[in-house]
């Protein structure tokens, strides 16, 4: 009974850690319009500040889920959060934007072993009537860090300047860090861990992986579509002021969250499988993005209520998705297949804001970003819904 109930603090604390360690690239589509206009960037510039977090990524997470096959979750996620806090604390002193974009590459090698250390550590504490809330709760770390941080970063930035928001970033990861290590224990009955894992590359070929794949490289560019373009565009196009344009993109991450929640517990009773639910995500997003490329799209009634609904299935999906992929992978190889899946996302993650930013840029107008997003999802529903 005792451990029953501990398996909640450990579900509690990955969440905090999630939350914390994403706080300031999460906040980043908050801040845009002061980054803008104090760094004098682009759309495209913007865009890869929040690549620039994702670049080492590539790498790192296939790293880090072999360290999390071969180590207890403890040690990895612990000391990539404190590499996060050092990352941005240094930040703070960044003379301008290429300093920045360093600062974001540093930070996002630390990350990399907080998504799938975090996810490993939730699915082993619970068993599969339960996974997919408990995946849920601890996916919306991510967007309630976003919440948070685009509730507090444009009050920093407006007081402070942009570099405080850095220094307060350092300071909730660091919180993160200290708290998964004074918390995290392994399940009493998980078997140790194996003395040597041989990579399985070959999962690439298998027909989960590539469902896991495709939906994943897909949703999570209309993640960074919607991260880095919302603020712009209800600023720009619905002429709606910086202010309360950071509340609706408040609004859109708490949207998120909450999706992550309930779409991952939907997936727990759903018939049909987990799958299923992230299918339908899928279509809610061509939906969405669809309505941003006609005139009800420029009314600002309109495009609140379109945000919040993507924000609900454009950020929500990742709850039933990763537990989709933690459940469908080898027991002995959990870590590194969510890193290898996690890993190749970090592709679309990578270049999706900037190619977004940029196509915005050279059209002058936001509804092609959109238009391509809806595209490149119709092709992902398509395909995968004949695997």
């Amino acid at each position: 009974m005792k451990t029953s109930r501990y398996r909640w603090v450990i579900l509690g604390v990955a969440t905090f850690t999630q939350a914390a360690a994403s706080f300031f690239v999460q906040g980043i589509g908050a801040i845009s319009v002061h980054l803008r206009r104090d760094l004098e960037l682009n759309t495209t510039q913007l865009g890869l500040l929040q690549s620039a977090a994702q670049l080492l990524p590539l790498a790192g997470l296939l790293v880090a889920g072999r360290l999390l096959d071969r180590h207890d979750e403890r040690r990895v996620v612990g000391i990539g959060a404190l590499v996060v806090a050092v990352a941005l604390a240094a930040g703070g002193a960044a003379p301008g934007y290429v300093s920045l974009l360093v600062v974001l590459l540093i930070a996002g090698a630390g990350y990399s072993a907080i998504q799938p250390g975090g996810s490993k550590s939730v699915a082993s504490w619970f068993d599969a009537s339960q996974r997919g809330l408990a995946m849920g709760v601890r996916q919306a770390g991510l967007p309630l860090g976003g919440v948070l941080a685009a509730s507090a970063l444009p009050v920093l930035a407006t007081a402070f300047g942009w570099r405080s928001t850095l220094v307060a970033g350092a300071f909730v990861a660091l919180s993160g860090a200290v708290a998964f290590m004074a918390f995290y224990r392994r399940p009493p009955d998980r078997p140790p861990m194996p003395a040597t894992s041989r990579m399985r590359l070959e999962l690439l070929r298998e027909p989960y992986m590539k469902k896991i794949i495709l939906s994943g490289t897909s949703m999570v560019s209309v993640h960074g579509g919607v991260g880095v373009l919302t603020v712009l565009y209800l600023h720009e196009v619905t002429s709606m002021d910086s202010a309360s344009a950071a509340l609706v993109y408040v609004a859109v991450q708490c949207a998120g969250a909450l999706g992550r929640i309930c779409l991952a517990a939907w997936s727990d009773r759903h018939r049909s499988g987990r799958y299923a639910c992230v299918t339908t995500c899928l279509a809610a997003v061509i939906i969405g993005m669809t309505v941003l490329t006609t005139p009800i799209g420029r009314s600002p009634v309109a495009a609140c209520l379109v945000f919040i609904w993507l924000g609900f299935f454009g950020i929500g999906w990742y709850g039933p998705w990763v537990a989709y992929a933690a459940e469908s992978a080898p027991p002995d190889h959990t870590g590194f297949a969510l890193g290898l899946a996690m890993a190749v996302n970090q592709v679309a993650v990578i270049l999706a804001p900037p190619l977004l930013g940029l196509l915005t840029d050279l059209t002058g107008s936001f509804a092609p970003a959109w238009a391509l997003l809806a595209a490149l999802t119709a092709v992902t529903l398509t395909t995968t819904a004949r695997l």
